[in-house]
């Protein structure tokens, strides 16, 4: 009896039933980054739950939205949008039909926010690549594609978007999130660049007082299902700004908001945007373009301080990085992507831009150095309304997108129209831009549109001769 009692446990133990596999899911996909013609930064986040918390607060009518009878107390797995993170191991996969290139498993901590990132390397220009991440526990998969830049010797057309300033509760679907993310879903960009604000530390529901909230704040965002259905196809640059490193026109490097700390800020931004190397870069869009993107919160002087040359927003180093590149730069059209205006016009009040009167001395030296280029162009984040303007002194033109919702459309009077624009909208949407050649001859258009992908304005230039 007893030996046939071990043959039963036996038994059981090999052909009973197994202990379920740990549950994780990938709910808000992945983001393709940093894609230039030979690399790609794939990122993505384990959950512990398949969709966030629906939305159940009600919003105010009132531009930007908030939640009404939101309590800033309630536990964060309760919160609207919320979903908890998940430990675990993934794996990266690209393929581009005929061979693969397959990462070790990453390890999902907490530390890190369950985050993971992989750094590609030696990809093949203008190539459509197949994007697969799996779980190790779970053996959930999440699929997509990116596409790498052409070379640089190669005239090619190229399309992409930008937006700006997009806090939670200023959806326009309780269910999809942004309509703009759904509309330029369906242009199919090239790639897309997110100026800045990519959330609000420092706006309701909840406020980001300690680390586990500002979390939540990226948890929510990105698993919107308009937002996710975007990344997993189009590729996707990220610049920081003040609200999405700690609040409104942060400066000093002592401040806190709540218990978040300057150097916690710059660590939620980089489990999220996990650079490698400076955060200011530059990519490469074949023979007609060349991006540059500014990094403007880590370097700059206080905002407080009194005006002369050694106030800053850039920094030595990045102002004579970018000279040089720009200098050295045989791209037809040259884009400078900068979180803030750089000639506005910008409200009166403000204090932490090139546009504004606090950073004249540095205001000044940017414009007249870019206008030594030609084909130099300005887009910038941060405003929330759209605008082109023209600067008077130097001709140079800078495009604001405007914010990525209606309700968060604000801080500027419509009939308030300066010597310096050329068009003026207070009200939400995102910039499209193509480039391509007629008849031989390269041009740039910019288009605003509005939420809902409708044009509004546009403007096209013909390339000017070098020299």
């Amino acid at each position: 009896m007893k030996y046939l009692s071990f043959l039963a446990i036996v038994f059981l133990l090999a052909c009973g039933p197994k202990t379920p596999k740990k549950k994780d899911f990938f709910t808000s996909g992945f983001k393709a980054m940093e894609v230039s013609d030979s690399t790609a930064l794939i990122w993505t986040r384990l959950y512990g739950q398949d969709a966030p918390n629906p939305v159940v607060h009600k919003k105010t009518n009132t531009h930007p939205s908030y939640p009404i009878d939101f309590d800033e107390e309630m536990a964060l797995d309760s919160v609207d949008g919320g979903v908890p993170g998940a430990e675990g191991e993934v794996k990266f996969t690209l393929t581009d039909g005929s061979e693969s290139m397959v990462s070790p498993w990453v390890k999902v901590t907490e530390e890190d926010d369950f985050t993971a990132s992989y750094l590609f390397n030696s990809l093949k220009p203008d190539t459509q690549y197949n994007v697969t991440i799996e779980s190790k526990e779970s053996e959930n998969k999440v699929s997509g594609v990116f596409r790498t830049a052409p070379p640089n010797t190669v005239e090619k057309a190229i399309h992409f978007t930008t937006s700006t300033c997009q806090y939670f509760w200023s959806f326009d679907d309780s269910i999809r999130g942004f309509k703009t993310y759904d509309a330029m879903n369906r242009m199919n960009p090239d790639f897309f660049v997110q100026t800045g604000d990519y959330v609000y530390y420092d706006r309701k529901g909840p406020m980001a007082s300690d680390i586990p909230r500002a979390r939540h704040k990226w948890h929510a965002m990105d698993s919107w299902k308009s937002l996710v259905d975007f990344h997993l196809k189009v590729p996707m640059y990220m610049i920081k700004d003040d609200h999405d490193l700690l609040k409104d026109d942060i400066s000093d490097k002592q401040a806190t908001y709540g218990k978040i700390t300057w150097n916690d800020g710059l660590k939620l931004w980089m489990e999220n945007v996990p650079l490698r190397g400076e955060h200011y870069r530059t990519f490469r869009w074949g023979k007609d373009l060349q991006i540059w993107l500014l990094e403007g919160r880590e370097f700059r002087s206080k905002n407080k301080m009194e005006d002369g040359p050694d106030k800053t927003i850039l920094g030595t180093p990045q102002k004579s990085w970018l000279e040089q590149t720009l200098k050295e730069s045989d791209a037809t059209f040259k884009i400078i992507f900068s979180a803030t205006p750089i000639i506005g016009p910008d409200r009166d009040n403000k204090k932490d831009n090139l546009a504004n009167k606090s950073y004249q001395t540095e205001g000044d030296w940017m414009r007249g150095m870019l206008s030594q280029i030609d084909n130099v162009y300005i887009i910038n984040g941060d405003r929330h309304w759209q605008y082109h303007s023209i600067d008077s002194a130097t001709q140079l033109n800078e495009f604001g997108s405007g914010p990525v919702s209606d309700s968060h459309s604000q801080g500027w009077d419509q009939e308030d129209v300066r010597p310096q624009h050329r068009f003026l909208r207070v009200n939400g949407g995102f910039l499209g831009v193509k480039i391509n050649r007629e008849s031989g001859q390269p041009e740039i258009e910019f288009t605003h549109y509005d939420v809902d992908g409708n044009k509004v304005y546009s403007a096209r230039f013909h390339a000017k001769e070098e020299g």
